[in-house]
């Protein structure tokens, strides 16, 4: 192979690698950090305590229950921001979760299911009847436990999920496979090897900035989207904290690839250096002084 063939031919696998790279981490991201319901609970917990959430909350939860039993909106709004501040509410807010995010991840596997995705609400009611007892809160023991089935999920919007589920998960593994086969295949028939490094390094770097100016962009257009703006304090707290490890691989791809991109310049001109001190000096012609003849 020539070795302009062998340029471009790197140059192509080498641009298609660092294409990759910002979509394979989204994509594993999305098929293995969000779909593994022990992590999205830990990632979760913190916001209980979070202002913005546990405001959202006590909106929502004092609404229902002012609808539901007929009392003052604002009565119900001020004892539902007093209970998310207890450790009941933490342990609620852990159950919740847990159950819904088993219950989606369950359907998603389940082709053949159909209809809403629901939560049994004895699920969340069990722990938080626990809690308020090992609390000794007043009635705790009175609290009934209702097994009714709660909608997490509409069943018009299951179908386009799990093929979605399906398309992330397998290139979840096939997208970062890929990228690090075109990287080291480009690396690998390139004329200039030193060069190739270099340029799937700055290319690695540029493709952790695209990706966090994706997450950035990504989170402005989700808060747009809400309807109520008093939400939104609410889903950017949501969204950062199921965001964060995406933003840390961005970061981390950012600085690996310019610490490679430094360190070959530097050994390059390290390089460089030792050649010219090991060079031999060649004399310039005429410069030697001729020996000049003795006087008879």
């Amino acid at each position: 192979m020539s070795p302009r063939l062998r340029t471009a031919s790197s140059a192509v696998l080498i641009a298609l690698a660092c294409l990759l790279v910002p979509l394979g981490t989204l994509a594993a991201w999305a098929a293995y950090d969000l779909t593994d319901t022990d992590r999205y609970v830990t990632t979760m917990a913190p916001l209980a305590a979070d202002p913005a959430v546990r405001e959202a909350v006590a909106d929502s939860v004092g609404d229902g229950i002012a609808q539901e039993i007929g009392v003052n909106r604002v009565f119900a709004e001020d004892a539902a921001r007093s209970f998310t501040a207890t450790p009941a509410f933490r342990a609620a807010w852990d159950a919740g979760n847990q159950a819904a995010h088993a219950a989606v991840m369950t359907a998603l596997h389940d082709d053949t299911r159909a209809g809403p995705v629901t939560v049994d609400l004895a699920t969340v009611t069990t722990p938080l009847k626990r809690r308020l007892t090992e609390d000794h809160a007043p009635f705790a023991a009175r609290l009934p436990v209702e097994h009714r089935p709660v909608a997490v999920l509409p069943p018009g919007e299951l179908a386009a999920l799990r093929k979605g589920y399906h398309v992330l998960h397998t290139a979840g593994f096939w997208l970062p496979l890929a990228a690090v086969l075109c990287g080291a295949a480009g690396i690998t028939v390139a004329a200039c090897r030193r060069r190739a490094v270099t340029a799937t390094a700055l290319g690695t770097a540029l493709g952790g900035a695209f990706l966090g100016l994706a997450v950035a962009i990504g989170r402005r257009l989700t808060l747009d989207d809400l309807r109520d703006p008093a939400h939104r304090p609410a889903a950017a707290a949501v969204y950062d904290a199921l965001t964060a490890t995406l933003r840390t691989a961005s970061w981390l791809l950012l600085v690996l690839g310019l610490t490679a991109a430094a360190i070959t310049w530097l050994t390059r001109r390290a390089t460089l250096r030792v050649r010219r001190r090991r060079a031999p000096t060649t004399p310039v012609p005429g410069s030697a002084t001729e020996p000049r003849r003795a006087r008879a």
